[in-house]
C-alpha cells in the first residue's frame, strides 16, 4: 500500500493563492504612475472604461472605473501616448494583473501637440476655419459679453480697457478656464450667449470676448477641445479669441472672428478709443465744411458765368408777343385768301362723263382698224412683187385687236361702276348750290336757299322751305326742268 510522501511545500486553494498574489502586487508597488499609447479602448453600457497601454517591447490592460471617470483629468483616446497614475491589481477569473486607473495626463507636449494638429486637420477638412464664415466686429458694440473666469487679472483688464476707451456695458460669463470640465463650461458659455434673444429682460451682446491669461500647453488645453471649436465656430454673434499670451495659439484662435494676442487687446479690437473717434469726427467735420465752401463757390462761379451768357429775356418775350400780334392779324386774311383760291381751283375742274372715255376709246380702236384695213389692202396690192408678203397672216392682228377691245369694255365697265351717273340712274339726286358747289348737309342749307338737283335724266332747280331774304322787287324764284 502506498503513502503519500511528506513534504514542506504549503498547500493553497485557488482563491487563496489569487488573494495573496494581489495583496503581494498591491503591497510591493502601490501608487505607480505608467507612461504609453493607448490602444483597444472599449466603453462598455456599465459605464467602465477598459483598455491597454503599450510601448515597444509590452502591453499592459488597465481598467478606469465609471466612478473614477469624473476626476479621470483627460478623456483617453486611441493612438495617443499619456501617462496613467493608478494602482495594479488582478483579475482572479482569468488569472491577469491590470492596471486600475485613477488619473490620465498626456505624455508631454509632443503628444498634446500630435493631438491638436490631428483635431486641427479634421476641423479645416470640415470648413470651420474658412475665412468664408468669419463675420465683422461692430464699430461701437452696445454690449460685450465676455466667457472668462470671474477671478484674475483677465476680467480686470478688458473692464479698465474698456473703460478708460468707450465705456460700454460688459455681460460676465464666470466659467472654469483650465482642467476638469473647463471646455464644457467653455462651450455653454458660448452657446448661451447665443441663444439669449434680441430685446429682453438680458441684452443680447454685440460682440463676445473668450479669454484667459498665460500658462502652459497643458493649462490651455481647454481651448482646443473640439466641443469649444464646435461652439465658438457656430456662434453667431461676432467672436474675439484671446487666450495665453501673443505666442501662444490655440485652436479658438481659428474657429474665432478675430484672434488678440492678449485680453487686453481684445478689449481694444471690441471698442475703439472715445478721444480718438472724437479727433477723427473733428477732421472729419472739418473737411466736409471745407469740401461744401468749395462745392458753394464753384456753383455760385458757374452761375455767374451763365448769367453772363443769358439773353435779355423781357426784350425777347416783348418781340414775340409782337410777332405773335402781327400773325394774329395777318392770320384772318390768309384764311379768306386760301378759301377763294381752293374755291376757284375746285370751280375749274370738270368730271367727264364715262360715255365721254368710252366714246374716245372706241374712236381710237375704229382708227386703228382702219389702219390695219389699208395696210392689209397694201399688202394684196404688194403680193406680186414681194411673196415673201404673202406669208403674213392677219390672225395675229385680230387677237391683240381683241384682247385690246376686252380691256377697254372692262375699263369702262369699272368706270361706270364708279361714276356717279350710275348712282343717279338708281333714283338719288346730286344737290348743288347755285355757284355749282355740292351740298352734302343738311345743316348747310338756309331757308329759301336756291337749290339746283341734279338728277340721271337731266337738272332741276329748287328753293328750301322757308322765306329767303330777297332783294327789293326780286320775284320769288320758281321750280323749272332744265
Amino acid at each position: 500500500m502506498d503513502t503519500p510522501a511528506v513534504t514542506n511545500i504549503p498547500e493553497y486553494a485557488v482563491s487563496d493563492l489569487a488573494g495573496a498574489i494581489r495583496r503581494t502586487l498591491e503591497g510591493a508597488f502601490g501608487r505607480v504612475r505608467v507612461r504609453g499609447e493607448i490602444t483597444e479602448l472599449k466603453r462598455y453600457p456599465s459605464g467602465h472604461t477598459y483598455l491597454s497601454l503599450k510601448d515597444a517591447d509590452a502591453k499592459i490592460e488597465a481598467v478606469i472605473w465609471k466612478t473614477a471617470l469624473r476626476n479621470i483629468g483627460t478623456m483617453p483616446e486611441n493612438g495617443v501616448e499619456m501617462i496613467a497614475t493608478g494602482r495594479i491589481s488582478t483579475y482572479a477569473d482569468r488569472s491577469k494583473y491590470q492596471l486600475v486607473i485613477e488619473r490620465l495626463e498626456y505624455a508631454g507636449e509632443g503628444a498634446l501637440l500630435a493631438k491638436i494638429e490631428a483635431l486641427r486637420r479634421r476641423l479645416l477638412d470640415e470648413g470651420l476655419f474658412d475665412d468664408a464664415r468669419k463675420q465683422a466686429i461692430p464699430r461701437l458694440p452696445q454690449v460685450i459679453g465676455v466667457v472668462t473666469s470671474e477671478k484674475g487679472a483677465v476680467i480686470q483688464d478688458i473692464r479698465t480697457t474698456i473703460a478708460r476707451r468707450f465705456p460700454r456695458r460688459i455681460l460676465l460669463w464666470p466659467v472654469v478656464v483650465q482642467g476638469q470640465g473647463a471646455a464644457e463650461q467653455i462651450a455653454a458659455a458660448i452657446r448661451g450667449f447665443d441663444a439669449i434673444q434680441p430685446g429682453g429682460r438680458v441684452p443680447r451682446p454685440d460682440v463676445l470676448i473668450v479669454a484667459r491669461g498665460g500658462g502652459s500647453l497643458e493649462d490651455l488645453m481647454a481651448f482646443n477641445e473640439e466641443i469649444v471649436i464646435r461652439a465658438a465656430a457656430a456662434c453667431t454673434i461676432p467672436l474675439i479669441s484671446a487666450v495665453g499670451h501673443e505666442t501662444d495659439t490655440t485652436l479658438i484662435d481659428y474657429a474665432s472672428d478675430r484672434r488678440a494676442p492678449t485680453p487686453t487687446a481684445a478689449a481694444e479690437l471690441a471698442v475703439p478709443a472715445r478721444a480718438e473717434m472724437a479727433a477723427s469726427l473733428a477732421q472729419t467735420g472739418a473737411r466736409l465744411a471745407q469740401a461744401a465752401a468749395g462745392l458753394l463757390n464753384g456753383t455760385r462761379l458757374r452761375l455767374l458765368r451763365a448769367e453772363r451768357r443769358l439773353p435779355d429775356v423781357p426784350a425777347r418775350l416783348a418781340q414775340s408777343r409782337q410777332r405773335v400780334d402781327d400773325i394774329g392779324d395777318r392770320l384772318p386774311r390768309a384764311l379768306v385768301g386760301l378759301l377763294a383760291g381752293r374755291r376757284q381751283a375746285l370751280a375749274g375742274l370738270r368730271v367727264p362723263h364715262p360715255r365721254e372715255g368710252i366714246l374716245a376709246r372706241r374712236a381710237a380702236v375704229q382708227a386703228l382698224t382702219l389702219r390695219l384695213s389699208a395696210a392689209w389692202g397694201r399688202q394684196r396690192d404688194a403680193r406680186a412683187t414681194a411673196p415673201a408678203l404673202t406669208r403674213l397672216s392677219p390672225a395675229p392682228v385680230r387677237a391683240l385687236v381683241r384682247q385690246k377691245r376686252a380691256v377697254l369694255d372692262g375699263l369702262s365697265a369699272r368706270l361706270e361702276s364708279a361714276s356717279y351717273q350710275s348712282v343717279l340712274a338708281r333714283g338719288f339726286a346730286l344737290v348743288r348750290d347755285v355757284d355749282g358747289h355740292a351740298v352734302t348737309a343738311a345743316k348747310g342749307v338756309a331757308p329759301g336757299q336756291a337749290l339746283r338737283l341734279t338728277f340721271a335724266d337731266g337738272e332741276v332747280r329748287a328753293q328750301a322751305d322757308g322765306a329767303a331774304p330777297r332783294r327789293k322787287g326780286q320775284a320769288p324764284e320758281q321750280g323749272s326742268l332744265l
